[in-house]
Parts: C-alpha cells; structure tokens; sequence
C-alpha cells in the first residue's frame, strides 16, 4: 500500500483527500504546517507528499526545498494551490516539485496526477546504475551528472529532463513526449516550459566551454548526442 502525505491547512480540503485517496487504496496521513511535517516525517516514510504553497509557518515553496534536500531525492511532491500564476507554477517546480495543480480541482484528475508521479518513480528504479554520453555521465543511484569530471549542480527536473534525454541518446524527442514523461501529460505548464529548460541545461552543460550535446529540430523537438 502506497504512503501518501498531505501538508494542508485547511482542514476541509485535508479531510476531503484523506476520504478519497483512502478509498482509493493508499495509506493517507494529514499534518497542517510545516513543523508537524518534518516531525511526523521521522516515522512516517511517505511515497508521495501533497504539499500546500501557503501554509502558516512556512511557505510551501521553501518547505519543498527542505524536502528535497532532506528526503529521498526520488520522493515526488505534488504542489497544491489557489494561485494560478505562471510564475508561481515555475517557481514551484523549481523547487523540486514533480507536479502543480490549482485549486478548485477535480479529485480524478489529482488522483491521476499522483499515479502518473508514482509511476515515474518505478520507472526510475529501473534505470542502469551508470548513462554515459560522450564526456557526460550520469550515476542514477545518486542522482549526480558529471562532464569531464566536474559534478554539474542540477535540479531535480533538471536531472530528470537529462536523464530522458540521455536514455534515449541519438534519438529525436518531440515536445509533447517530453511534457508528458517529465511533466505529466495534463500538466498547467504548457509546452513552453521545456524551452526554459533547455535552455537552463545547455548553460550547465556546457559551463565548462565543451560543445554543445543537447540540439534542438526545429518544429519537432530535441536530443541529445556527442
């Protein structure tokens, strides 16, 4: 039975997810801030945490950060908030989250973003103890990229992103391929985010002055080779 653990104040919305995941099969434990989180978290293994942006010690945001530099680098976190900001989207994924929904939402669609986030996370146990692309290697147990032997400093969908891509080395990937194995198929982001992306991954692959390994076609999508 699958952990979930949901981070939200409000307590009607807390009760509303702990009914239905419940129903659902998981095992489902609330807590209402921050400082109860990372207390039940000492004995509370999750497999997934559903995480409130606003909440009344701590923001959202920087309690993912914590998360994700505390807990396993695998756990997924899935954003829940009433704003609908892009800027707030991306910077809640830049924080480590997997996912982003707004609120109102439909209770469907947050169940399928969960089992889409814990397939993710199979999927990624399965991945060969080392990927190397020319001078780019990639230790998947540790979740750590190297080129030329310098460690790379990448966020958790950064290193998700280039791990796709590495598996897959030579190979075009479009866009909407990309979205929906990185961000989910459904996911508020848009396809534009991917461009972001890129963009942030080039600069940190190629920081050192090597060529570039991820090259864009123009009208389909993007890969990577030596």
């Amino acid at each position: 039975m699958k952990r979930i653990l949901v981070v939200e104040d409000e307590t009607t919305i807390a009760q509303f997810l702990k009914r239905g995941l419940t129903y659902k099969g998981f095992e489902v434990l609330t807590t209402g801030n921050g400082g109860q989180t990372f207390t039940v978290m000492r004995t509370f293994t999750p497999d997934l945490v559903i995480l409130d942006v606003i909440l009344p010690d701590m923001n959202g945001i920087d309690m993912c950060r914590r998360l994700r530099a505390g807990a396993d680098k695998t756990l997924p976190v899935l954003m829940l908030t009433a704003k609908d900001d892009l800027s707030d989207k991306i910077a809640g994924l830049e924080s480590g989250a997997d996912d982003y929904i707004t609120k109102p939402f439909a209770f469907e669609e947050l169940l399928a973003r969960i089992r889409a986030a814990l397939r993710r996370v199979e999927a990624a146990t399965q991945l060969p103890q080392e990927i190397q692309v020319a001078d780019l290697v990639l230790n998947t147990p540790a979740r750590q990229a190297s080129r030329a032997g310098t460690l790379i400093e990448l966020t958790k969908r950064e290193y998700d992103l280039l791990v796709l891509l590495a598996r897959h080395s030579g190979q075009v990937l479009t866009k909407e391929l990309i979205f929906e194995r990185i961000w989910g198929y459904d996911n508020e982001a848009g396809l534009d985010i991917i461009k972001v992306y890129m963009t942030a991954l080039r600069a940190k692959l190629n920081a050192g002055g090597q060529p570039d390994l991820i090259h864009t076609v123009r009208g389909v999508g993007y890969l990577l080779k030596a």
